[in-house]
């Protein structure tokens, strides 16, 4: 054990304690933290369908991709920041832990401040390429314009969750993104249905929330044992490089989410018209919350793998994938569960009563939740490579499960079957994926997850 290991208490918990105490305590403040983040989306689109209409709630869900760009942008800078941060803690490298953060919160800055110039610019642009319509635009155009102006906030909390989770406190990380959804709740009743703001209020409502649980974040700078710190800026490309490198499946996740998005409302506009569109936002708010639950068993098993991997400790390592690869299992027969027999339920929820709609929804949910009995394995293990700094097998594995099985999926299927069959491009693309993953790690020796 190493020096600093008797020094710090962080390092000394991380490398005494029982790996499955270990990990369940960063899993439950994660996944809690994890769930309030993803109900934010929720929330919106529950209020905006009781409290403005179905074709609000479609326009909404129309505009959501922009929450899983900047969410994208926030798991690129955070998770591949917070995975190099992790790594300098084990090898006992606290300078170089210093200035990992300090670069990731400048790109922070520049690439968000980029993104959000070009949003407002080209709003129109950017809502029809979302999927809008005539019909949709003005709900897409007046929730993504406040979404955009608050877009430093959504992504610095996410951002600091993540860094803060790797600092070793993840009830606070929990504890401000726990603040965002309760007030958000809050502040979306007064300011739809009793100020009628429309879905301008549902964005305010998320922004304004978000603001206030980033502030309950910052308080981790005044603890004792905070590794968080500024140090002055080195023009170091080559470090900046290597976060955006380290983060690039976590963004490919959550860009490719965007994109299957956008995919799905065009293809369910073409086939299906405004019911397969409105039934896909029902469904697609609901994914947004579970793929986040995936995420977040990814998330609190990042910190543990790369502070390991750092400190060379590969028995504890391998503890910690099993742990998360059966977590995640589990999560996803549950989902599946309770998709086939709460179906009914989980579509009351949005106030959706035209049996057309409702109809081709409980179908839709049937087909797409078989989906999560693989998700779970593939996300963990794409963010389990990325967590020891394999990064070419995590981004193969995240493109393969959405862009290179996925996409001729949702092209073809309707071509040769009946319209409902768009459902099934995503629990298809996911098998197939989990498949290939099996039989790789068992035959391809580059493709063993524990390092010798």
């Amino acid at each position: 054990m190493t020096t600093a290991t008797q020094q710090d208490p962080m390092a000394l918990k991380l490398q005494t304690s029982p790996p499955k105490k270990l990990f369940l305590s960063y899993l439950f403040p994660s996944l809690f933290g994890m769930l309030l983040m993803a109900s934010n989306i929720l929330v919106d689109g529950i209020f905006v369908s009781h409290g403005v209409g179905e074709q609000a709630l479609a326009g909404v869900n129309i505009a959501t991709p922009i929450f899983s760009i900047l969410l994208a942008v926030s798991l690129w800078i955070g998770m591949g920041g917070a995975t190099l941060f992790s790594i300098a803690l084990g090898e006992n490298k606290i300078q170089k832990a210093h200035a990992i953060f300090t670069r990731s919160i400048i790109l922070t800055l520049v690439i968000v401040g980029i993104l959000i110039v070009i949003g407002l610019w080209k709003l129109k642009a950017v809502a029809y390429l979302f999927g809008a319509s005539e019909v949709t635009y003005p709900y897409v155009r007046d929730y993504l314009w406040v979404i955009l102006i608050f877009g430093f906030v959504f992504v610095l909390e996410n951002i600091l969750s993540i860094f803060i989770r790797n600092d070793g406190n993840p009830k606070l990380a929990m504890t401000g993104l726990g603040v965002t959804a309760v007030l958000n709740v809050v502040l979306n009743y007064f300011f739809i249905f009793v100020w009628q703001w429309g879905v301008s209020g549902a964005a305010y409502a998320t922004g304004i929330a978000t603001l206030i649980g980033l502030c309950i974040l910052l308080l981790h700078f005044r603890t004792p044992a905070n590794h968080l710190h500024f140090v002055k800026p080195t023009r170091s490309l080559r470090g900046m490089l290597d976060i955006l490198k380290i983060g690039l499946p976590s963004y490919v996740v959550e860009m490719s989410f965007a994109v299957i998005v956008v995919m799905y409302n065009l293809t369910f506009l073409h086939y299906t018209g405004e019911v397969g569109v409105t039934a896909f936002a029902i469904i697609n708010y609901l994914h947004a919350v579970f793929l986040m639950i995936f995420i977040a068993v990814g998330a609190s098993i990042q910190p543990l793998v790369s502070y390991h991997y750092g400190a060379r400790l590969y028995d504890r390592l391998k503890s910690f994938l099993l742990l998360g690869i059966l977590t995640a299992t589990i999560i996803g027969v549950l989902l599946l569960i309770i998709g086939i027999f709460g179906k009914s339920l989980l579509i009351e929820l949005f106030g959706v009563d035209d049996p057309t709609v409702v109809a081709f929804t409980e179908k839709g949910i049937l087909l797409y939740f078989t989906g999560y009995i693989f998700l779970g394995f593939n996300l963990v293990i794409a963010e389990y490579f990325q967590a020891i700094k394999r990064i070419r097998l995590s981004v193969l594995i995240v493109l393969s499960r959405s862009i290179l099985l996925f996409m001729p999926l949702l092209i073809l299927l309707p071509m040769a079957l009946p319209s409902i069959t768009i459902w099934l491009a995503f629990p298809i693309a996911e098998g197939l994926t989990c498949i290939i993953l099996l039989i790789c790690m068992k035959w391809v020796p580059k493709a063993n997850p524990i390092p010798k």
